[in-house]
């Protein structure tokens, strides 16, 4: 079972690309890039190909081993 985390940001919005930056998902951007075009991420139940995605609290990504959730700070 997926281990489900909280993202809490005090901005309005956060990139894809850098949330899986900063959760250790992918050390880089470009290795963010490569895992977002090849399938690997959902936001709220669809698959999502777009790395500039603008998340916002409530969203919810599925990575293949965890779970997260934008809130609030």
């Amino acid at each position: 079972m997926k281990c489900k985390k909280a993202i809490k940001i005090d901005t309005p919005f956060i990139k894809l690309d850098n949330l899986l930056k900063i959760t250790g998902v992918t050390p880089t951007g470009g290795q963010a890039k490569v895992l977002i075009q090849s399938g690997g991420i959902k936001v709220n139940g669809e698959l999502c190909m777009a790395r500039g995605r603008k998340l916002k609290p409530g969203d919810i990504i599925e990575t293949d081993a965890a779970i997260y959730e934008i809130e609030e700070k």
